[in-house]
């Protein structure tokens, strides 16, 4: 199977073209850590309405993030990011029809994740972090996006 020339991507019962326009994902951060929204959205209720006001905005796609990756960021467990991430994934994907994709780099948030309704993976660490990652897409037949990283980036040549 070739990808050359491909223009649409399958994420469950939505398909996802890109030949049209650029396609925009809305980043729903529900950390209480997060340097983007300082932790506004841990709420199902603040979650959904956020997700709903993106919608409105123009998303395309939904992702849900429930551990901060900013530098020096605190790792947390897959239980305590499951816990953050699935009751809001599951009340979108109920309430809002849009594709939804999870921001993690664990294998057992994914797949439940997955379970709760979100139809992407999306991987920071591009696979690296945790072997599994690509085994939960295959099984549960979800596209996964396997981002470049570095741990320890020094980002202070960038600012000044």
């Amino acid at each position: 199977m070739s990808l050359a020339g491909a223009t649409k991507l399958t994420c469950g019962s939505y398909e996802l073209d890109y030949s049209k326009k650029t396609l925009i994902m809305g980043i729903l951060n529900v950390t209480p850590d997060s340097f983007s929204d300082g932790g506004k959205y841990n709420r199902v209720d603040a979650a959904l309405k956020h997700a709903e006001r993106m919608v409105k905005d123009g998303a395309d796609i939904l992702d849900i993030g429930g551990e901060s990756t900013r530098p020096n960021y605190e790792r947390i467990s897959d239980d305590q990011e499951i816990e953050r991430v699935a009751p809001i994934i599951e009340a979108i994907s109920r309430n809002i029809e849009i594709p939804i994709s999870i921001d993690t780099y664990k294998s057992k948030v994914a797949k439940e994740a997955v379970k709760a309704g979100a139809h992407i993976l999306n991987d920071i660490w591009g696979g690296k972090a945790d072997s599994l990652m690509a085994k939960v897409a295959a099984e549960f037949g979800v596209p996964i996006i396997l981002m470049h990283n570095r741990d320890n980036m020094d980002y202070g040549h960038f600012i000044r």
